[in-house]
């Protein structure tokens, strides 16, 4: 019994320590769209790294969103009127 109530508070420890409890940040996506190709691609813009201009640049072509589901309506939608190839 004292062994179950030792692991049972050792995980709620580790739980509350990992950030479960902490609200979640929003996250802001944008769609890029490459030169050469004319491939657009949804971005995280909360990565601390920017995407990698070789071969080719981008250009950021919308504004930010908050899901990534919004960005991808914005894509597909880019896609249908032939702004993007892919």
């Amino acid at each position: 019994m004292r062994r179950r109530i030792r692991i049972l508070s050792a995980v709620a420890g580790i739980a509350a320590t990992s950030g479960v409890t902490a609200p979640a940040q929003a996250a802001s996506y944008c769609v890029i769209r490459w030169e050469n190709t004319g491939i657009c691609q949804i971005w995280n813009e909360d990565l601390t790294h920017k995407p990698l201009e070789w071969p080719s640049h981008y250009k950021v072509v919308s504004k930010p969103f908050p899901t990534f589901s919004d960005a991808m309506a914005l894509q597909l939608k880019m896609r249908e009127q032939r702004s993007c190839t892919l």
